[in-house]
Formats: C-alpha cells, sequence, structure tokens
C-alpha cells in the first residue's frame, strides 16, 4: 500500500469519531512518523479564545496510538494509549496546527512516540511523549 492509499484508509476511520469532531486530517506517514493537522476554531478554544490544552492531547494520542496501528500485525493485536504528557509552549488562537508523531522506541510491548505540534509558522506549541501498549486481540 503506497503513502497516498495509506493516508485515505486512516482517514476514512475517523467517521463518527473525536478526530472527525476536532477536524484532525491526517497528512503524511512514513516508516517511523505519522503526521496530521487540526484547525484552530472556536469549536477547540478554551473560553479565553486560545487552543484548548485537550484539544493538543486529542492531536497528540490521535497521532501517536494511530502511528502504533501501523506498526503491528493488525490481525492479531491492538493498540491502547497507557501514557501521555503534554508540555504547552505557545498559545495560538487561529489557523491550523500540525502534530508530528516520531517513533522514540518500538518494542515487543510498548512504543514511545514523541509528538511535536506547531503553528503554521512551524513555532512548537506543545511538545508531547505518548506510550502505547500492544495487546493481543481478545
Amino acid at each position: 500500500m503506497n503513502k497516498e492509499q495509506q493516508l485515505k484508509m486512516i482517514n476514512s476511520f475517523m467517521s463518527d469519531t473525536l478526530m472527525e469532531t476536532l477536524d484532525i486530517k491526517f497528512t503524511d506517514i512514513g516508516a517511523d512518523f505519522l503526521t496530521a493537522t487540526m484547525p484552530v476554531t472556536s469549536k477547540v478554544h478554551q473560553p479565553l479564545g486560545l487552543l484548548h490544552g485537550g484539544a493538543s492531547v486529542a492531536l497528540a494520542e490521535s497521532v501517536g496510538s494511530t502511528a502504533s496501528y501501523f506498526l503491528i500485525d493488525r490481525t492479531q493485536y491492538d493498540i491502547r494509549g497507557i501514557e501521555i504528557a503534554a508540555n504547552h509552549l505557545r498559545s495560538v488562537k487561529s489557523g491550523i496546527v500540525t502534530a508530528t508523531a516520531r517513533l522514540q522506541h518500538k518494542g515487543r510491548i510498548t512504543h514511545l512516540w514523541e509528538i511535536r505540534i506547531v503553528d503554521e509558522k512551524k513555532r512548537l506549541v506543545s511538545l508531547c511523549k505518548l506510550t502505547n501498549i500492544v495487546l493481543p486481540k481478545d
């Protein structure tokens, strides 16, 4: 499956999910990374009109968990996020933020991702770390 087919498949899975609600779109994929965008609108603002930290974390977990999905045998295993940490470094009022998850560790049982969320000027907005667990299917 080529990159365009993978992205089309990922984006098709987002219907009727939080990712659709937040308008998250997956835009690039490689052997050790996955990238998605999210528009910063009132839908993801906190009361002061800024990007809500929880929306940033939802974006980060969506990208990192989906990236792990491509590292496993999906017929035998599932992925679950077990820990996420985020440092919010810059406020954003509007535009589009881009999250890129890069693999830091691929073990048999855990995957560790660093997710960098940047604004349209490539300035770091949030730096996140996500640990996923690989579980056998029931």
